[in-house]
């Protein structure tokens, strides 16, 4: 059975349908920009359904639950690894954006409840140090959301804007 993590893909529609993208956390993500953005998702807890990790994984990266709208399941897509990623799309008014409950943000390390991660840095030191998994949230338009998103999420984007979501 292939690892299987869920995540939440906010849009909303309007002349510039935007997404809501998460920037992976550590050291290693922290200067890239390309490949470096996901949907907030996490792994499918064992006997959980995949809308209640998806809502709980999106709380716990960014902090704020997701708007409590009806969701969408865009479908499962697996990486090259054999992992394999359920996206639910959640519809958010425009007005979302850069309101008291817009969930991005320029430094989630600084907003309650985001997890973290533990890991030994520098390499080999013994010092260990913690980051956010995401250290920050955006929105982006639908043509860089493809560019920036990790490869095995951008069909979400197609799946998305399939459905007619984001037009």
């Amino acid at each position: 059975m292939p690892v299987t993590s869920a995540g939440v893909l906010l849009h909303h529609a309007g002349p510039a349908p935007r997404v809501l993208l998460a920037h992976m956390g550590g050291p290693f993500w922290a200067r890239k920009d390309a490949r470096a953005w996901t949907v907030p998702k996490g792994l499918v807890e064992r006997g959980e359904d995949v809308v209640t990790a998806a809502l709980r994984e999106f709380r716990e990266e960014v902090g704020l639950p997701a708007p409590d709208l009806p969701t969408v399941e865009l479908g499962a897509f697996r990486y090259a690894s054999g992992k394999v990623v359920v996206v639910l799309a959640i519809e958010v008014p425009a007005g979302l954006v850069g309101s008291p409950d817009d969930p991005a943000s320029d430094d989630l390390a600084t907003r309650p409840g985001v997890s973290t991660i533990d890991m030994e840095w520098p390499p080999r030191s013994g010092r260990r140090a913690t980051f956010p998994e995401v250290d920050r949230a955006a929105w982006c338009g639908l043509d860089d959301a493809r560019e920036r998103l990790v490869a095995g999420q951008v069909p979400a984007i197609d799946a998305l804007v399939a459905r007619g979501a984001g037009a």
